[in-house]
């Protein structure tokens, strides 16, 4: 339990029915993240269908005091490819005990848990409230719990090819660079997201 925030699984609102649902979108219509509107957008308009069809699972992070949103995360479980030259042994030996090694090229595929969104409300100054590094711990901390009770050991990431975003991951919370991965969306010019792993 952690005594700054409160981390609630939108399913408590969604088994609850329409009026819970109702509420959710209420409370996401609020939220505000422009310095990345895909984190905003899926809040606001797939979570609730996600969560709904066991793609993934969204947590909203309130602050205790006036119960508003200051940031969520979104965890789900995905296939993996990596390649293990990039890795020290040590790595390589906890990836071994979770994973099928591809005799063709080396490669360790695995399931994993991913972080797939991450995201702070600027909504009215909200986002002052919980720095990014609270943030990604409380996801962690959702994933050591899921850890505990079903196993599993690795946890990756995809983020934006932005200097300061993959210095917070890699140098500030000890993320691996692992590959890339080319999305396109419609009239959009294709963007290079960057893969990023760690061991728990």
């Amino acid at each position: 339990m952690n005594d700054e925030f409160l981390i609630l699984n939108i399913r408590e609102y969604l088994k609850q029915g329409q009026d819970g649902e109702d509420l959710l979108r209420q409370s996401f219509s609020a939220f505000s993240c422009r310095k990345n509107i895909d984190v905003e957008k899926f809040l606001q308009e797939q979570s609730v269908d996600f969560t709904k069809k066991n793609q993934s699972v969204t947590y909203i992070v309130l602050s205790p005091e006036e119960g508003r949103i200051v940031g969520y995360f979104t965890l789900t479980i995905k296939p993996i490819s990596v390649n293990g030259e990039k890795f020290s042994n040590t790595v390589k030996r906890k990836l071994s005990r979770v994973s099928e090694q591809d005799m063709d090229n080396g490669n360790y595929q695995l399931s994993a848990y991913l972080i797939a969104q991450l995201g702070k409300n600027f909504h009215n100054g909200l986002n002052e409230k919980i720095t990014g590094q609270q943030l990604l711990g409380l996801a962690v901390e959702k994933i050591k719990e899921l850890q505990y009770m079903a196993g599993g050991m690795v946890v990756f990431l995809e983020t934006q090819n932005e200097e300061k975003l993959l210095h917070f991951y890699e140098r500030q919370n000890g993320f691996k660079r692992f590959d890339t991965r080319e999305v396109k969306h419609s009239a959009e010019e294709p963007r290079c997201l960057i893969q990023l792993l760690k061991v728990l």
